[in-house]
């Protein structure tokens, strides 16, 4: 097969992290048994921007697990700029990626900064940061030349980044003392981007290509840019029904989302909550910097204080990555 023309439209980083690059082209295959497939437009994660047309068919037949194939022609490739949404077969696909830490591993918040009156979820109070003890009047308590501020913060559990544990849906649930490590630390990650999806609702088939077994499931809609605007509360992306069953039935560990609610908040319903909280697995809430992931490799801790008989609480969740 001979080269394609590839167009490359990829802008660097200089923030030191690699950039990551997808391909958009239509193809043509055929099969050698007979029968033949086309697509258009269609999307894949590459590793680099001089990816090959021919590196490019082998990486379209990979994701999609084709067979018995003949000839793979395509056009109208173009290569840009663009984090990788996990394509199998491909350079973050998870068989390629296993977590595993190292030395060299960076370090990636993703959690808001917490501040006096803030607004996390609208309707609720902002936290209340006042002083218990300031530096002048612990002057009189210790020697000269030591001083020390403690410092009283009054908020609902609700602010922030924060860990929901079945308690907070369920009488009787599991506690945030009673969460243990393992469904909160450590974890390895499964990025699933649906940033720019037509959709609100992150459903079951949308999910349904991800490896989410013993992982943390974080889903990654783009909607904290919106973050303390009114805009934040507005209609925002969330996780249906179905695609909250689909993560219990196939083994997610934790489910994290970077919205105002994992559910829909246009009525009263809690489907999301009341299926992940009821089969034991811990909700994140509020996160931010997805787009710094990579779909696979990096693994999460997403601590909150053991606290008995409550529910909520923020947590500084960060991700390591290799």
């Amino acid at each position: 097969m001979q080269k394609a023309s590839l167009v490359l439209n990829a802008g660097g980083r200089d923030d030191g992290i690699m950039t990551e690059y997808r391909a958009s082209f239509d193809a043509n295959v055929t099969f050698s048994n007979g029968g033949g497939l086309q697509a258009q437009g269609f999307r894949l994660d590459v590793p680099g921007p001089d990816v090959t047309a021919d590196a490019l068919a082998r990486l379209f037949v990979a994701h999609l697990g084709l067979l018995m194939v003949d000839r793979v022609e395509l056009t109208g490739v173009e290569v840009f700029a663009e984090a990788h949404k996990g394509s199998r077969g491909g350079p973050s696909g998870a068989e390629r990626s296993n977590g595993s830490p190292d030395a060299g591993a960076r370090l990636i918040d993703l959690s808001h900064v917490v501040e006096a009156g803030m607004t996390t979820y609208p309707g609720l109070p902002g936290p209340e940061i006042i002083p218990h003890l300031t530096r002048a009047a612990s002057r009189g308590v210790y020697a000269e030349g030591t001083e020390f501020t403690i410092d009283r913060i009054s908020m609902v559990s609700n602010t922030g980044t924060y860990v929901d544990a079945p308690f907070h849906r369920y009488e009787g649930g599991t506690d945030l003392a009673g969460l243990p490590l393992e469904s909160l630390a450590n974890l390895p990650v499964t990025v699933v981007r649906v940033e720019g999806a037509a959709e609100r609702g992150i459903t079951a088939q949308a999910l349904a290509a991800h490896d989410v077994a013993g992982r943390a499931v974080l889903l990654h809609t783009g909607w904290d840019r919106h973050w303390r605007t009114e805009q934040y509360g507005g209609p925002a992306p969330y996780l249906t029904e179905d695609g909250a069953k689909h993560l219990v039935t196939a083994g997610a560990r934790l489910v994290g989302i970077d919205s105002v609610n994992i559910d829909c908040t246009d009525g009263g319903e809690r489907p999301a909550h009341t299926i992940l909280l009821g089969a034991g697995i811990p909700v994140l809430e509020h996160l931010t910097n997805l787009s710094a992931l990579p779909v696979h490799g990096a693994r999460l801790h997403a601590v909150p204080v053991p606290v008995r008989d409550f529910g909520t609480f923020p947590v500084r969740a960060y991700a390591l990555v290799p």
